[in-house]
């Protein structure tokens, strides 16, 4: 059973002029091309390493069809969730939810959160065959959002995207905690009018990652990006592989790291021996986490006091520990100064970092973007068997 506790991703920190870039394709069936601040994304400001895709959201059973881009590949949270005004006129089909309709509330790390109802969609994924899958789309207007959902996110404009695709390591955003019991905070709720009351929601009902679905590429996903050299580059063209193993494409020769099966998380030891809970997220864009005492890690001035301005680029060393007590493996990264970095004329940085943001006890560590960075990284889906074992797992 997970617990509805478990971590989101999508930690993200603002910056200065950051846009689009450059393009590419890719035309194998399970290979969706992977645009960081280039040919998929929105020409929005303050915005590094921001990963965008393209998924088509079809109202079930017809051709009424809306082709997404920029939205915002998340190994960090599960599902497909897109803005209303991305929809366009393409009606999709409530999820009822007892005498009313289903409507979440996810809250992620950096303390935002998306509310409005869930919905049944023909969802594609490259060249896949569509899934009907349960999906989220985001109306801060539906009905009357619960207290608990805070700093709901308006707007594609506000949000700096147009959706979110999370192909993280669990098939549904809640699980099997969701089916019979209400978390401590809500994360479902039937709505009749403008009423919403929190509820309890069958697996089949829950906001699901659409990956899980598909015929033959269903045990997770492997994320290419290319390195980028220090002080950054415009623009980075990659790929997301769809399925771990199940063709010549998405093969990957690395060490996997089982994560707990209730939270999604690994161990990471930096400094001193501290250890602390971390997650691999592409919909974080940087590093956050807590600096080494003597680190020269400090924090930036002003409206970027998100992120670290050391006085010169830092080396570092920390090693993630698989749940269980192993495997162990060491990373070596860098942090550069913020300020330097976002006055470069470039949006796609591997040594860009910032404080980790706390939840109560001891912060996480956050792999985000950075970390896929000139690394293929693999994200398996619980209980299901691949070439690299069996999920949920990350392997690199």
């Amino acid at each position: 059973m997970r617990s509805a506790s478990r971590l989101a991703g999508l930690a993200l920190f603002l910056a200065a002029g950051c846009k689009g870039g450059s393009s590419s394709s890719t035309s194998a069936a399970n290979a969706l091309r992977l645009s960081v601040d280039g040919s998929l994304c929105h020409e929005i400001t303050d915005y590094p390493n921001k990963p965008c895709v393209e998924v088509t959201v079809c109202a079930p059973g017809t051709s009424e069809c809306q082709v997404v881009d920029d939205v915002l590949l998340d190994t960090g949270s599960y599902g497909l969730r897109v803005f209303a005004q991305a929809l366009g006129s393409v009606a999709l089909e409530p999820v009822p939810a007892g005498s009313g309709a289903l409507a979440n509330c996810v809250g992620f790390v950096d303390q935002s959160s998306d509310w409005g109802p869930v919905r049944f969609a023909d969802v594609v994924l490259g060249g896949e065959p569509p899934v009907r899958v349960p999906v989220h789309v985001l109306d801060a207007t539906f009905g009357s959002p619960p207290a608990s959902c805070t700093n709901i996110q308006s707007d594609p404009t506000t949000a700096g995207f147009n959706g979110i695709l999370g192909v993280g390591v669990f098939a549904q955003d809640c699980g099997d905690f969701c089916v019979a019991s209400i978390p401590l905070t809500p994360i479902y709720f039937s709505c009749s009018g403008a009423g919403c009351s929190p509820t309890t929601v069958p697996l089949a009902d829950q906001v699901t990652n659409p990956v899980a679905l598909l015929l033959q590429d269903n045990n997770g996903v492997v994320v290419v990006l290319p390195s980028v050299p220090a002080g950054g580059a415009r623009s980075a063209e990659g790929t997301l592989f769809l399925g771990v193993g199940t063709r010549d494409n998405n093969a990957l020769a690395g060490t996997t790291f089982p994560v707990d099966p209730a939270q999604g998380t690994l161990t990471t030891m930096l400094s001193g021996g501290v250890q602390t809970d971390s997650f691999v997220d592409t919909g974080s864009n940087g590093l956050f986490f807590d600096p080494p005492s003597g680190s020269g890690l400090l924090a930036c001035s002003g409206s970027n006091s998100a992120w670290f301005c050391p006085a010169s680029t830092v080396p570092l060393t920390a090693t993630n520990i698989g749940y269980g007590n192993s495997p162990f493996g060491e990373v070596n990264f860098e942090v550069a100064n913020f300020d330097s970095l976002a006055a470069s004329g470039n949006f796609v940085f591997s040594d860009l970092g910032g404080g980790a943001v706390a939840s109560g006890g001891l912060a996480p560590f956050d792999w985000g973007l950075p970390f896929f960075l000139g690394r293929p990284v693999a994200v398996g889906l619980e209980g299901r068997a691949s070439s690299l074992g069996t999920g949920p797992f990350v392997a690199y």
